[in-house]
């Protein structure tokens, strides 16, 4: 795929289908997408608040007239990254798969603002929590759920295109959706894809994933608009599958060790993956992986001890090498 600048704002990937980019695709920076004809509109996720949101939606519409009448909106997963913004589209037709709708209900907006509240008071993983989403305000946003939910797969009609909507889900939650538009060879992936950034299990099974990741590389896309960093093509989903073997394997070998997770996640080394952006979401993958392993011995970690784990790994460093 041609270079294409990883800038924020509304990206023209042509033949009506458009991306939204936010750098440096970090905690909370997601993409979102909008796929156009015949002037009607689909919108693929929303943001994290309700100012990012908004102004995302008047870009679009200030260059797409298509996007002043959005018919559907499509929740890719439940992470408020990418469903948070929902309000602004209140009304409108909102597609997920059943199981993120159900997620969603978990740690809805109004839930969060009172986390992020008080979760500098909460050790070292409420401060690291704070920290990366202090840019984010979650004031005052109202939970508006899917209006329609779907398992397996679902066509939906953006004028005379076809949007097709896969569920690829449990992996990095538990109903991840892609939207492949074939018409035009564009392919949004919601979080399965993370391009620069380190891929977060916070679901699992893990091979649900590298799954995903060699169906979006065999759809033949010539572009392939991820959950956060820049945009890419078949290649980049082969290199999360990549990240995401390294990880199982490496982190197998600490399991059969008997190492228990936490150490794990110190001694997993990252090799050529030590570079990606967040990397310290390692502890995260590696407590999915042992829980997968154990048949949920290991049991779900405190989310708040996983973030406090994240702090330590960031500030010591990832291990190279390997």
């Amino acid at each position: 795929m041609p270079a294409r600048s990883f800038t924020r704002g509304l990206h023209d990937l042509g033949n009506g289908c458009w991306a939204w980019l936010q750098p440096d695709g970090g905690w909370g920076w997601s993409n979102a997408g909008l796929v156009a004809d015949s002037g009607e509109s689909l919108l693929i996720d929303t943001l994290f608040d309700v100012r990012l949101t908004r102004e995302m939606l008047e870009a679009m519409r200030a260059s797409v007239p298509a996007a002043r009448r959005i018919a559907t909106l499509v929740n890719t997963h439940a992470n408020g990254d990418h469903c948070y913004g929902n309000q602004l589209l209140a009304g409108t037709r909102i597609v997920a798969s059943r199981a993120s709708a159900a997620e969603m209900d978990e740690l809805p907006p109004e839930a969060m603002a009172r986390t992020m509240k008080n979760a500098a008071a909460f050790g070292p993983g409420g401060r690291f929590l704070a920290e990366v989403f202090a840019p984010f305000d979650f004031e005052g946003i109202v939970h508006t759920p899917p209006t329609e939910t779907f398992d397996g797969e679902l066509r939906v009609r953006v004028g005379n295109k076809e949007v097709v909507l896969f569920e690829v889900g449990p992996a990095h939650t538990k109903g991840d959706v892609i939207a492949w538009v074939p018409q035009d060879r564009v392919v949004f992936t919601g979080d399965i894809l993370f391009i620069g950034g380190t891929p977060i299990v916070w679901a699992g099974p893990v091979g649900n994933w590298i799954a995903a990741c060699e169906k979006i590389a065999g759809l033949g896309a010539d572009v392939v608009v991820p959950g956060h960093g820049p945009l890419t093509d078949a290649r980049g989903a082969l290199d999360v599958r990549d990240y995401l073997v390294h990880v199982r394997d490496r982190a197998r070998a600490c399991y059969d060790a008997g190492l228990p997770p936490e150490k794990a996640a110190r001694e997993v080394e990252l090799g050529r993956f030590a570079s990606l952006g967040d990397s310290e979401r390692i502890a995260v993958n590696v407590h999915t992986l042992y829980r997968e392993w154990s048949g949920g011995a290991h049991g779900v970690a405190n989310a708040l001890e996983l973030f406090g784990l994240m702090s330590e790994l960031r500030r010591s460093g990832a291990r190279l090498g390997g």
